[in-house]
């Protein structure tokens, strides 16, 4: 009798653990990153004066069109960022997305298709030339940022410091060898 309790007391644990649930391993899956919006800016790079301008820009994700961006054409005149305006792209059809505007003189405009996407964010630029403007009374948007650039001046004055100090170095190691 001892033999069978003996035994009953070893199989029946054996068998619970036997019927038990079995532990899947659970593998986290890193979350997926979106990738970033590749905006293909449909506007053209030359318009005429005191005609409606289609801002348009097409926008995808991994390889598909995206129809739920959000499109926000900023719109400036060379020079005069802080009087720029920014304008509601709606969504035309398969990831295009479009806004009017009107230039009334003529000059260099500069426009940033601000798109985000999934909640990844992209602005690429495009410069837009309406009319006929004079080139030479014109200042390319980001010569004209570094020059007013404090950092940008920074930075060259802390370069001349330090070419200065290299030139010294070396000219007085110069002197010391000779």
């Amino acid at each position: 009798m001892r033999k069978w309790l003996l035994a009953l007391i070893v199989a029946v644990p054996v068998l619970l653990v036997g019927c038990g649930e079995k532990k899947e391993q659970t593998t986290l899956k890193e979350p997926e990153v979106p990738q970033i919006p590749e905006v293909e800016i449909l506007t053209p790079k030359e318009v005429a004066i005191n005609e409606t301008i289609e801002l348009a820009a097409q926008v995808e994700q991994g390889g598909k069109k995206v129809d739920d961006a959000v499109v926000k054409f900023e719109v400036w005149e060379s020079g005069k960022r802080d009087e720029g305006q920014m304008i509601d792209g709606k969504l035309e059809k398969d990831g295009v997305y479009k806004a009017e505007t009107k230039f009334d003189h003529d000059g260099v405009y500069y426009m940033y298709a601000h798109t985000t996407a999934n909640g990844v964010h992209n602005m690429p630029k495009q410069q837009i030339t309406a009319g006929s403007p004079d080139m030479t009374k014109v200042l390319p948007e980001d010569e004209k940022a570094n020059n007013n650039s404090m950092d940008h001046n920074m930075m060259d004055h802390g370069n001349d410091k330090s070419e200065g100090a290299e030139h010294s170095d070396h000219e007085k190691s110069e002197k010391n060898h000779n």
